[in-house]
C-alpha cells in the first residue's frame, strides 16, 4: 500500500465515521474503499470491522453523558451486543470460502431498502417499550453486525424506534455505541484470522475516529433525507458493481 492509497482511507474512513452516525451506512463507504486499494472481500471485510470501531470511539467521546443516561439496562444490552458480534464474526470466519461473496450484495440491497424505508418506519413507532423483543432484536442486528454490517446502523435505528420509548436523537447515540461493542468483539476475533490488513485498517480508523466524533453534532444541523436518499442510491449502485463484478 503507498501513500496515496493510505491518505486515501484516511479520507474514505473519515466520511465512513460521519455517515456512519448519520445514516447507520458506515460499511458503505469504507467497504468499497477497501475493495478499490486491492483488499479481497473477505479481507475488506475483516479490516473494515476492525476499522470502525473506532466510530463508536470516537462518537462516545462526543456524547458519554447521552450513553450514561440510559441507565442499568445498558449493561444488559451491552451484553447482548457483544453476543451478537462474536457469533456473527465466527460466522464470517468459519463460512466456506467463497460463501460471503455470493450474499454481500443482496445484504447492501437490503440495507439501502433499509435506509430508503426508514421515515415509514418512524411512523410505526411510538408503541411503547417491549425489551424482550427489543433484546432479541439487538442481539440479531449484533450478529448482522459482526457478519457484515452494512446497513446495520439503520436495522438498529428501526428497531429501537419501533420497540422502545427513545427518541431518534437517543436511538442514534445507542446505534452507535451498540454496534460499536459488536465490531469491536468481532475485531479481537478476526486478529487473528491473519486476514486483516493493518495498515489499512490503521488508515481508515484514523479517519473513521474524526468522523465519528464530528457526527453527534453534525447530525443536529444536516437535514437526514438528504444523506438518507444519497446514501441509499449509493448502495444500489454498489450493489451493482458487486453482482457485476
Amino acid at each position: 500500500m503507498n501513500l496515496l492509497d493510505f491518505l486515501f482511507l484516511v479520507v474514505a474512513g473519515f466520511f465512513s465515521g460521519l455517515v456512519g452516525f448519520v445514516t447507520g451506512l458506515a460499511s458503505i463507504v469504507s467497504y468499497p474503499a477497501l475493495l478499490s486499494v486491492g483488499l479481497s472481500p473477505v479481507s475488506a471485510n475483516m479490516t473494515n470491522t476492525v476499522a470502525l470501531v473506532a466510530v463508536g470511539v470516537g462518537a462516545l467521546a462526543n456524547s458519554s453523558r447521552e450513553v450514561a443516561d440510559t441507565g442499568p439496562k445498558l449493561v444488559r444490552w451491552s451484553l447482548y451486543s457483544a453476543a451478537g458480534g462474536i457469533i456473527g464474526s465466527l460466522i464470517l470466519w468459519l463460512a466456506p470460502e467463497g460463501s460471503f461473496e455470493s450474499v454481500v450484495p443482496a445484504m447492501v440491497v437490503f440495507a439501502s431498502l433499509a435506509l430508503l424505508l426508514q421515515p415509514k418506519i418512524r411512523e410505526l413507532s411510538g408503541g411503547g417499550d417491549r425489551p424482550g423483543i427489543y433484546s432479541a432484536a439487538l442481539f440479531a442486528v449484533a450478529v448482522y453486525g459482526g457478519y457484515f454490517g452494512a446497513g446495520a446502523g439503520v436495522i438498529f435505528l428501526a428497531a429501537t424506534l419501533i420497540l422502545t420509548s427513545e427518541t431518534v436523537w437517543r436511538a442514534t447515540i445507542l446505534k452507535s455505541f451498540f454496534l460499536g461493542i459488536a465490531n469491536l468483539v468481532a475485531a479481537l476475533i478476526f486478529a487473528f484470522s491473519g486476514q486483516v490488513h493493518w495498515v489499512a485498517a490503521l488508515a481508515m480508523a484514523l479517519g473513521a475516529l474524526a468522523g465519528g466524533w464530528c457526527g453527534p453534532p453534525v447530525v443536529k444541523k444536516i437535514p437526514p433525507s438528504v444523506l438518507r436518499v444519497a446514501v441509499a442510491i449509493a448502495g444500489f449502485v454498489l450493489a451493482l458493481w458487486l453482482w457485476v463484478k
